[in-house]
């Protein structure tokens, strides 16, 4: 693994940030099982392995960062030899004293070479130095890659939220403590 620094993003960062490969492949997906009955609700997620593999979209439009990444309360970017590998959107939730990643995209030249998991352990630093005592990933239940590297770092499954991306998708939400 190349020797990478993690630090806040720069202008000169932007473009290549947009570029990096944000879609993926997953060959399971986490299937919402819902049924209610007289004074009960019962939701399951149920982990289903698909035929074949497929390949999804990512849910936000990573264009939008050339316009907005200074109005992100942290964009913490890996570097190696001043080039971007991936980076972490970071919104702070000061009443709720929750930090939420909102994008984490790691070039896919990159992936599972720990890239990821240095970006999560920076935003975790900067969590809290920022007062937040939890951190919470936002997920589609089709990436299955980022559940599973989710719960590697020790975050739990804490909530979900239907129709909540743009394209209607379904948000899983997993959480850790920092303190």
């Amino acid at each position: 693994m190349p020797e990478i620094e993690i630090r806040s993003a720069i202008a000169s960062d932007i473009h290549a940030l947009t570029e990096l490969e944000h879609n993926y492949s997953s060959d399971h997906v986490w299937q919402m099982d819902f049924r209610q009955d007289v004074g009960e609700v019962h939701i399951v997620f149920r982990e289903i392995r698909l035929p074949r593999s497929v390949q999804v979209r990512y849910p936000h439009n990573p264009n939008v960062l050339v316009d907005e990444w200074t109005d992100r309360d942290g964009l913490l970017v890996a570097v190696s030899d001043g080039t971007p590998l991936g980076y972490i959107s970071l919104e702070q939730k000061r009443h709720l004293e929750a930090t939420w990643v909102t994008d984490l995209a790691v070039a896919r030249r990159m992936r599972r070479q720990k890239v990821g998991s240095s970006l999560v352990l920076a935003a975790q630093d900067w969590a809290l130095q920022h007062g937040s005592q939890r951190l919470i990933m936002v997920m589609q239940p089709k990436n299955y890659p980022a559940i599973q590297f989710a719960r590697k770092l020790g975050f739990e499954l804490c909530g979900y939220n239907d129709h909540y991306f743009a394209n209607h998708d379904i948000a899983l939400f997993f959480s850790q403590w920092l303190r």
